[in-house]
């Protein structure tokens, strides 16, 4: 167990006598009735048997901070950091600010976060490994580094950036609220190390002596409904209307005072920090730190999509797409076995350690990726049986093999080919839910069901199209008509869900906004030509249902429309993956600042291990 000093000042140890019965969220706040199976169980702290005397052991705990007082000196990062012993490019907790006003009534507010150990932790339910547990005592939401395979999902789910993901050792870890200094009486290390008083710890929702406040939003605080987080705050100054982010994040505060002056909440809205310049950026957006996902998911939904339009063609009135693949089976069904590997190979290598692969299913009750794990590895074992087993049948090889007049090959071709269709539409279905997410407001629209849907039709039906006219050397009017209907669907319905993406980040109250600007601004050019050749492509499909391809101007038009097509998603999906603006605390100028970290990595000071930025070659 963690040894107590024994000249400890008071400030540092835990003292709650009282507390209320249930949070600020009507939730209750022990943990567990005394007699539960879980009361009274060791946490075996350093492998020590032994169990902590806090009364209140049982109680959700959380922090109190107190942004009158916070003078932004760093020391409950540094206590932190040296307690954990993290490298310079990780911080558990981590301080930010926010100003407003102008001289002489200008305003700075200082925001400490780390961890809220939150009463609904989305990455414990995010997390595909079962890393994380919510545990009895404190309340305290611990992860397990050991189980991690580095996939970063709890990254993105969590509101406030609490887990971090190193990318050196290829795992997440995250604050553990010193829970074996809380066994001994004892606060956390921040908070024992605060000169200004403006940390505390206890038991949640009691107010700490000397103190009037317990809300539970400041500016620069993201939102709370997602995740009920553990924190409370007291600021008794009025802020200024605008309180603005000194960071690159195009975002700032602004009061709403429709409440009353003064004493309305703080929104997120546009503050363009005089970057309105349409520009390109094409080797940032392609050397995107994601490409390992825009791979996957382009090629996992355009063969998810080929396979369930093989199977399903003729009943949706597009049965020349079924006869292709019937005449060129082999080549067909060898090259998006080859693009589906590809896509599952490379982003198995994007973990943080690939060989922990297996885990990945660990959490399917809770975990919309481990079901999209599940769904994407049922559909892969169902896709490579049926083109294993539709191949011994087609040589003749298992023709012979009968048990009570059952032929096994049709039964495993037809076990194949269903279990593929499950996995197919499972998989997709959790590819979508999993970027779902309220903490990363771009992606959290229908916009992302009709982007991956309609990557399904286009690369679907045209992949098809594309191997078998090869495969034939012929361009069959049906099937190139046929599946440029289907692509010409899909490319309307992601066409309809760009637009109303666009407005609806345009108009929101979020971070989203900040995304709809970098959009048009940063990424601006991109973002034009990809809408460009959307257009094009629309227009190249319906002329070619109508007119049609053939000879040598055909195969040249239609070699044009795939390569128009795969640009054009490359950049749509890469643009999906860069242009996300977590609803995260603000940074600071040089610490937890986007712009700082590209600029330290441009001018070599990211080699300096003090930044606490890591070099693009770590």
């Amino acid at each position: 167990m963690f040894e107590v000093r024994d000249n400890e000042p008071d400030y540092a140890l835990l003292n709650d006598p009282t507390s209320k019965s249930h949070n600020c969220y009507d939730q209750p706040i022990d943990t567990v009735h005394e007699g539960d199976p879980l009361h009274g169980k060791s946490l075996k702290i350093n492998g020590d048997d032994a169990v902590g005397e806090n009364p209140n052991r049982y109680k959700q705990h959380g922090f109190y901070f107190n942004a009158d007082n916070c003078i932004a000196c760093h020391a409950c990062e540094a206590a932190c950091s040296e307690k954990n012993d993290n490298p310079a490019h990780i911080a558990f907790r981590s301080v930010g600010f926010i100003e407003g006003g102008t001289y002489p009534a200008y305003q700075r507010l200082n925001i400490s976060m780390a961890c809220n150990h939150c009463d609904n932790p989305v990455c414990l339910k995010g997390c595909p490994t079962r890393a994380y547990t919510k545990f009895a005592e404190y309340g305290a939401v611990l992860q397990d580094p050991d189980i991690c395979f580095g996939c970063g999902y709890c990254t993105w789910v969590c509101p406030y950036n609490a887990p971090q993901l190193d990318p050196i050792e290829g795992t997440v870890s995250k604050c553990n609220m010193c829970v074996d200094r809380l066994e001994v009486g004892l606060k956390p290390a921040c908070v024992s190390a605060c000169l200004g008083n403006a940390l505390d710890f206890g038991v949640i929702e009691n107010v700490p002596e000397g103190r009037s406040q317990a809300k539970t939003e400041i500016p620069g605080f993201p939102r709370t409904d997602i995740t009920h987080p553990n924190i409370r705050f007291q600021q008794t100054r009025t802020s200024q209307r605008d309180m603005v982010r000194v960071d690159s994040t195009a975002v700032k505060y602004h009061r709403d005072d429709s409440k009353g002056e003064g004493n309305g909440s703080f929104q997120p809205v546009l503050d363009p920090k005089n970057n309105t310049k349409r520009e390109w950026n094409l080797k940032k957006l392609l050397s995107s730190h994601e490409n390992a996902h825009i791979i996957f998911t382009l090629t996992s939904q355009a063969v998810i999509g080929a396979f369930l339009l093989l199977m399903f063609a003729a009943d949706i009135g597009v049965g020349s797409i079924t006869n292709s693949f019937t005449n060129s089976f082999l080549p067909v069904i060898a090259t998006l076995f080859v693009i589906l590997t590809t896509g599952m190979i490379k982003l198995n290598l994007h973990l943080g350690k690939p060989l922990r692969f297996y885990r990945g299913m660990n959490n399917w009750r809770l975990s919309p990726l481990s079901r999209e794990i599940a769904g994407v590895t049922l559909f892969f074992m169902g896709f490579s049986g049926y083109g294993l087993f539709y191949s011994l049948d087609m040589f003749g090889l298992l023709n012979n093999i009968d048990v009570m007049n059952i032929n096994i090959i049709e039964v495993l071709i037809t076990a194949s080919a269903v279990a593929a269709v499950l996995g197919g539409v499972i998989g997709l279905y959790y590819m979508i839910k999993l970027y779902l997410i309220p903490a990363r407001p771009y992606w959290n629209h229908w916009q992302t069901a009709s982007s991956f849907v309609a990557t399904a039709l286009v690369f679907g039906a045209m992949s098809i199209a594309f191997i078998a006219s090869i495969a034939t050397a012929t361009l069959e009017h049906s099937l190139i008509h046929q599946a440029s209907l289907v692509a010409l669907i899909g490319l309307i319905l992601e066409a309809t869900g760009l637009i109303f993406h666009a407005y609806h980040l345009k108009k929101s109250k979020d971070e989203g906004v900040a995304s709809h600007f970098e959009q048009t601004t940063r990424y601006g050019k991109s973002y034009l030509l990809r809408n460009i050749l959307l257009g094009i492509n629309i227009a190249a499909l319906t002329a070619i249902i109508i007119i049609g391809l053939s000879g040598v101007s055909g195969v040249v038009l239609g070699s044009l429309l795939i390569i128009s097509l795969l640009i054009s998603a490359i950049i749509g999906r890469a643009l999906f993956y860069v242009l996300v603006i977590p609803t995260t605390m603000p940074g600071a100028f040089f610490w937890r600042n986007k712009g700082f970290e590209e600029h330290a990595r441009e001018t070599g000071l990211a080699e300096m291990q003090q930044v606490g930025v890591l070099p693009d070659n770590h």
